[in-house]
């Protein structure tokens, strides 16, 4: 018998054709979402403006960001089984030989040559433990992965910091080379002056002219030092290689900032690395409950409609529809699996109890690191008071006996021996202060105090 539903199968096709071409324009567009901004470059590199260009361009950083965007998509994904779940499949055959059955006595042969069908399906699920697990875990599963990326944070801000001390140091070592060089050329033309004149012999310009290439050799050094710190610097904030950065700097600013209190006691909650393991906790606990849940049955509504194409002629297979529809009700009661269950649910309680001990582990590691921080700290703190002191020292010492030189009270080897005592003094100084404030962010970090 014939139908009059097959009228309606041309609107079923475009509609489906719609709906893909649609979701293929949504995805393509969400595709374009995911893009990497351009370089930019800093007009004056400071610690601050360092540190913020890092945290925006560092690519293990912008990793994590990604991470998070799949991390949400990859909850929707699984929350999109909440949502009735709608497909259609199509078909078209052609039987060189139509099944034949014998009843009672008579063989009957048993459909057509040309069959074809469209099946539209529905499943609505009520009940399942993955869908469950999903929503109830999300906000933590997202908040595990902005913590990491908070943790990327911390260590890049971290290393870029101790690496920008690095630069300044050697940067600092070129300017007291620079300063030391005029001098000590002042001193060579002076002495050799002296030495043309017959006032002194020619021990001491040779003298000042071993002292002064010792010192543009050492210049140059750290000029070469000073191109690879860059470099390094320059690879910790995902600036452009072939740029250049220019620092800048307030020494009477970062001098002001070395001190930190010595009496704070240590507050684990205040590491994200504590933060993290109680988020990871909190999905271990989810996972056990999802375990327990395994003896749950799960329910689902499902639904078809079935269009059934069938003719002897493949020229007119369109021209007959049976369809047939049909709704239910699926429960599904888990019954005996082979102790499978109960081995997952103590494989659970296990990983469980394993992250009580991550989290005394980690309180014994930061104690640790706390106390190694900030005795480094208090060693370098007390090396670099001692230090200040002795370049101003050094300073009044090399002025006396310049002036005891001119009036022919001192030798000049004692001009030399006072100069190097300065320079040492002046390279010590600056190396002091920038180890001074590396060792002070060790101690932020094991405080849980570098927040970003």
């Amino acid at each position: 018998m014939r139908t009059e539903d097959s009228a309606n199968h041309p609107i079923l096709i475009k509609t489906l054709l719609l709906t893909i071409t649609f979701s293929s324009i949504f995805f393509s567009s969400n595709s374009q979402t995911i893009k990497r901004t351009g370089d930019s470059l800093l007009a004056s590199a400071t610690l601050e403006s360092v540190i913020e260009y890092a945290i925006k361009n560092q690519p293990l950083i912008r990793q994590a960001l990604i991470d998070e965007q799949i991390t949400d998509q990859q909850i929707k994904s699984r929350l999109a089984d909440w949502y009735p779940q709608l497909n259609f499949n199509y078909n078209i055959q052609h039987n060189f030989q139509v099944q034949t059955s014998v009843i009672g006595g008579n063989a009957v042969r048993l459909g057509v040559s040309n069959t074809s069908y469209g099946q539209f399906t529905v499943r609505q699920n009520l009940f399942t433990p993955d869908v469950l697990l999903a929503q109830r875990s999300r906000g933590d599963v997202l908040l595990q992965a902005r913590q990491t990326t908070i943790g990327s944070k911390i260590d890049v801000a971290a290393n870029v910091a101790k690496a920008f001390y690095s630069v300044l140091a050697t940067m600092q070592q070129i300017k007291v080379a620079e300063s030391n060089i005029v001098r000590l050329e002042r001193s060579l033309k002076d002495a050799y002056n002296q030495y043309v004149a017959g006032v002194a012999d020619k021990i001491d310009y040779k003298r000042t002219t071993i002292t002064l290439n010792n010192t543009k050799a050492t210049k140059r050094s750290n000029e070469e030092f000073l191109v690879a710190r860059k470099e390094y610097l320059k690879f910790l904030i995902g600036y452009p290689d072939k740029s250049e950065i220019n620092i800048v700097y307030d020494s009477l600013a970062m001098e002001k900032d070395l001190m930190i209190d010595t009496l704070q006691m240590v507050d684990y909650t205040n590491r994200i690395e504590y933060q993290l393991l109680e988020t990871q906790r909190k999905l271990l606990k989810a996972n056990l409950d999802y375990n327990r849940w395994a003896y749950y049955p799960t329910l689902a509504f499902n639904g078809a409609y079935n269009l059934n194409y069938q003719s002897d002629n493949f020229a007119k297979v369109y021209g007959n529809n049976f369809p047939n529809s049909f709704a239910a009700i699926t429960l599904t009661v888990p019954i005996f699996q082979g102790g499978k269950r109960i081995a997952n649910i103590k494989q659970a309680e296990y990983r469980l109890l394993r992250s009580d001990w991550d989290v005394e582990r980690l309180k014994s590691s930061v104690n640790s690191e706390y106390a190694q921080a900030l005795a480094t700290y208090k060693s370098n703190l007390v090396n670099y008071l001692a230090l200040k002191e002795n370049i101003d020292l050094a300073t009044e010492v090399y002025n006396v006996i310049q002036l005891q030189y001119k009036s022919g009270i001192k030798t000049y080897l004692e001009v030399i021996t006072s100069e190097t005592e300065l320079r040492t003094s002046q390279i010590n100084y600056y190396n002091a202060l920038y180890q001074l404030l590396s060792s002070k962010i060790d101690v932020q970090r094991a405080l849980g105090q570098i927040r970003y």
